[in-house]
């Protein structure tokens, strides 16, 4: 049997390339052994790696799918806060113009009120006018601008908004309040006004009732109103203002005028007095004035002319009719300048002084009347010396 060299040489390899061939031939099947292990490896396990694989991918589909929602919820809410809060600017703008539209319109209330007269507690008293008052316009109130553009609007959907309109609401509410304190300053200035012509009309003797209108029937279910400071402000200026225009026109009415101009010179008052052709006590009916001969004497109130005739012991004599039982006579007269059913203004020239009738001189005897009965002429003269007439 032939040795191993022996073969070696009879298949014509060396030693070296017998080497090479084996070494190439173990790495082949090396090779082969990894390329089946992998194989086999990947046969077993290829549907395991598939699922995990396809796990991961679903699991990071739906994280990011998530995280897509809540990013677009967040969005939603954020849309919707914002629509919210515009939803809410617009409504506090529309309010505000509503009330300030309100206030522009009690403006012109309070614009269209009268003016009352003087307060009555100033020392010394002032005059107090009798002709009627003008209306007091009072200086609009600044209000604040809210009729805004677009752009205004669109910043004011802004974060800055709430602060400018919380700014204009509270200058609103300012302009109402001191609307409120203005309305009562009228009322209550009307009212002490007021007070003061029934306190001069009540000086005089006679009581203010007694030229109120003659009273109606009046009725009705209680509904009660729910007023604002305002409005309840305001009902009780018109109610003050209408009470002391009417107490106006009654003063304007009463004979508190002079009959003669410049100072008075009483020569005789009212009352028992030493008679100047008797010297007996006897009743003077009115007051005498000293007065030249065909000085005019001017009626001391508006009225009718009842009598312009010679009445005895009156001499020359005109009556004055004022209404409501008031008269006022005017004796002595030198000559008369009116005639029966006249109608005569304050002030008007009614006669002229002299000395007729029982008279020792010439002079001004002055009545006043009140339902037939005389008082006093000086209660209205002295009431009529605090009034500032219009002439």
């Amino acid at each position: 049997m032939p040795s191993t060299a022996q073969a070696r040489r009879k298949a014509g390899l060396s030693p070296l390339s017998q080497r090479r061939l084996v070494r190439a031939l173990g790495i082949g099947l090396a090779v082969s052994t990894l390329w089946a292990a992998a194989a086999s490896y990947y046969l077993v396990f290829h549907d395991e790696m598939l699922a995990r694989f396809v796990s991961r991918q679903s699991a990071m589909q739906f994280t990011y799918e998530e995280r897509i929602g809540t990013l677009q919820r967040a969005l939603d809410r954020a849309a919707a806060e914002r629509n919210a809060e515009r939803g809410s600017v617009e409504n506090r703008l529309s309010a505000l113009t509503e009330r300030q539209s309100l206030i522009e319109k009690r403006q012109g209330l309070l614009s269209g009120l009268g003016g009352a007269a003087a307060p009555i507690d100033m020392p010394p008293p002032a005059p107090i006018p009798v002709a009627e008052p003008a209306a007091r316009v009072q200086k609009p109130f600044p209000t604040p601008e809210l009729r805004m553009g677009g752009e205004d609007r669109a910043e004011a959907a802004g974060g800055a908004s709430s602060t400018r309109l919380s700014r204009l609401e509270e200058a609103l509410h300012r302009v109402a309040e001191a609307q409120s304190r203005a309305a009562a300053g009228i009322a209550q200035q009307a009212g002490r006004s007021a007070e003061r012509f029934r306190d001069l009309i009540a000086r005089t003797g006679l009581s203010p009732a007694r030229f109120d209108p003659p009273p109606g029937g009046v009725g009705g279910p209680l509904v009660p109103l729910g007023l604002d400071a305002f409005e309840q402000a305001l009902a009780e200026a018109r109610r003050q203002i209408e009470e002391e225009t009417h107490l106006r026109r009654v003063t304007a009415a009463l004979p508190f005028r002079q009959p003669l101009p410049g100072e008075l010179a009483f020569t005789s008052s009212f009352g028992a007095r030493l008679d100047p052709f008797t010297r007996g006590y006897a009743l003077h009916t009115g007051v005498d004035m000293r007065a030249e001969t065909g000085a005019p004497v001017r009626a001391t109130a508006a009225g009718r002319i009842t009598a312009a005739e010679y009445a005895g012991g009156y001499g020359n004599m005109v009556e004055v009719d004022h209404g409501r039982g008031l008269v006022t006579r005017y004796a002595h007269l030198s000559g008369t300048a009116v005639s029966v059913g006249q109608r005569v203004e304050a002030g008007n020239v009614v006669g002229f002084a002299g000395s007729t009738g029982r008279s020792t001189g010439s002079h001004l005897h002055y009545e006043t009347r009140i339902d037939g009965e005389p008082v006093d002429p000086q209660r209205f003269l002295r009431a009529g010396a605090q009034l500032v007439f219009a002439d």
